[in-house]
């Protein structure tokens, strides 16, 4: 089974997050026991989301195991995020274990400030670019971007191509594609 967090905090985008939970929890309705999928947070306490949704985090960081899959949403609250030493100090220790650190939109500043995106190639909300670049980054204009182990995806609704790309890398283009069917979302397996 792989273990997948998906980190939260307060004003953080919902579609960030909950697109990418529902394709990575989806994929146990048809090869179950695939994926173990947590919402982690620096406090067990409720989080508001940017739009006004109410989170329950599954556990905190110093509670989480090892993942072998981190996934970082962006969203209003990356601002305070990015500047948390805790969530910098997490991101960097289960980048050392994870098989891949992800991000989806302006998740990708939570990386950056950690120091994992320095010389990479990455993505992020297309208002970003600049931003992103001030960091030594190398910023591509794409949906999903691999540079190694780190992912990152980019704006919002990016979040769902990420998904079902780390099916694709964890079990296969075939599974990918039939969470896609199974969702109704119309997706290239092979552009992944």
């Amino acid at each position: 089974m792989v273990t997948i967090g998906i980190l939260i905090f307060p004003q953080v985008e919902e579609l960030d997050f909950v697109g990418p939970f529902e394709v990575l929890s989806y994929v146990n309705k048809i090869q179950p026991s695939s994926t173990k999928v947590l919402l982690v947070a620096e406090t067990a306490e409720l989080i508001y989301g940017f739009n006004g949704m109410k989170i329950i985090p599954d556990m905190t960081l110093q509670d989480c195991p090892n993942l072998d899959v981190l996934v970082i949403p962006g969203g209003k609250g990356r601002i305070d995020a990015m500047k948390s030493t805790p969530i910098k100090e997490f991101i960097q220790k289960q980048m050392i274990a994870a098989t891949y650190v992800t991000s989806v939109c302006t998740g990708a500043f939570l990386l950056a400030e950690a120091g994992l995106l320095t010389g990479k190639k990455a993505t992020t909300y297309h208002t970003a670019f600049s931003e992103l670049e001030s960091y030594s980054v190398n910023v591509i204009s794409s949906k999903v971007v691999q540079d190694g182990k780190i992912i990152t995806s980019g704006g919002v609704s990016s979040g769902l191509e990420l998904g079902f790309y780390l099916l694709k890398q964890l079990f296969s283009a075939n599974l990918s594609q039939e969470v896609a069917r199974k969702i109704e979302y119309a997706i290239d397996i092979n552009s992944l």
